[in-house]
């Protein structure tokens, strides 16, 4: 199979999953680019910071003109990221291409077990705001997209569900203005590396990508959350079990 047609098939089922799920979807990108397309961990975690940019943007954009984005909080949430995201984003391509993947291998498993989680009660999201801890939260969301390359959206509405006291559909809107100013902040220390990607590949990713997430919408709309989340939380075990394979052999 072509590289092109690769990167095509590989862009839908990243955006199907980001629509239908709302977060954790681009962590499928990583894996993607690196076993199919045969980027390295480095290049494959500043590529995936594109992908990232460019779909939560899209989808940012879909969820203000409803009115689900908490401009203010969000700005501040992403604040506290913008730093740690900059320097994890140069520190990442420095690490041994083993300690990338490994890092990743944990990030997609943690992803996955918080997704088998059963949803949290309804008066869950109530607890009190604490600025502490909205900080570190956001420092650390900034710090993991910066070095893995991951939107981080399956952590980031759980904390603005359970830190700020958001409703759901408002963590989610919020939640892509956060992962969009944390990937641009990573990208600029990582503009030497952006140089060099292969975009004969990235843009045809990024397309489908879009237009999946679309259609992932339309998905979730006929198929249970609880069961698409399980789906999806199986295949990133899997993809989490290969990938530490991978490194320690």
């Amino acid at each position: 199979m072509s590289t092109l047609i690769l990167a095509l098939v590989a862009g839908a089922v990243v955006g199907l999953a980001l629509g239908a799920l709302g977060g954790g979807g681009s962590v499928l990108a990583v894996p993607a680019l690196i076993y199919l397309l045969d980027f390295t961990p480095a290049a494959a975690t500043t590529a995936s910071l594109v992908i990232v940019t460019a779909t939560s943007l899209t989808a940012l954009y879909a969820h203000a003109r409803a009115g689900h984005v908490r401009w203010r909080a969000g700005a501040a949430f992403a604040a506290a990221g913008l730093l740690p995201a900059a320097l994890a984003g140069a520190a990442a391509g420095r690490l041994p291409q083993a300690v990338l993947t490994l890092a990743f291998a944990g990030v997609a498993a943690l992803a996955a077990l918080r997704m088998l989680r059963p949803a949290a009660p309804a008066g869950a999201e109530s607890a009190a705001v604490r600025p502490g801890r909205a900080a570190g939260a956001g420092a650390g969301l900034g710090a993991l997209t910066g070095l893995l390359g991951v939107g981080g959206g399956f952590l980031a509405v759980p904390a603005l569900v359970t830190i700020l006291a958001f409703e759901m559909q408002a963590a989610v809107g919020t939640s892509l203005l956060v992962i969009t100013a944390n990937s641009l902040a990573s990208l600029a220390t990582r503009s030497g590396a952006a140089v060099s990607l292969d975009w004969a590949v990235i843009g045809p990713f990024i397309a489908t990508a879009v237009l999946g997430a679309w259609d992932g919408k339309r998905l979730a709309a006929k198929v249970s959350g609880p069961r698409l989340q399980r789906v999806f939380a199986v295949v990133l075990l899997a993809v989490a079990a290969f990938m530490l394979a991978d490194a320690v052999t």
